[in-house]
């Protein structure tokens, strides 16, 4: 059975199986990267959410965009130019 964004880094679990080792946490592509600063932060999680600082979005960023160039091959630029995106 597959269920809804299964592909997707911040509902599925991608680990870099040269790294995978049983028992510990893994490093990952998914959002465990924001809650583990969320988690140490110091914020209750009580509304508003604190700010995510930019080494934060930018390490997920990063995350992401190496998720997407493992799965697909491709440098994540050359989508960029191919849909017409720029990078922020």
């Amino acid at each position: 059975m597959v269920g809804d964004e299964v592909l997707t880094p911040d509902s599925s679990r991608f680990w870099p199986a040269d790294g995978y080792e049983p028992g510990r946490g893994q490093p990952s592509f998914d959002k465990q990267y924001v809650r583990d600063w969320a988690s140490q932060s110091g914020w209750d999680k009580s509304p508003p959410a604190p700010e995510l600082p930019d080494d934060v979005v930018a390490g997920t960023r990063q995350r992401y965009v190496d998720a997407y160039e493992l799965i697909t091959g491709e440098p994540f630029e050359r989508w960029l130019e191919r849909s017409g995106t720029t990078t922020a």
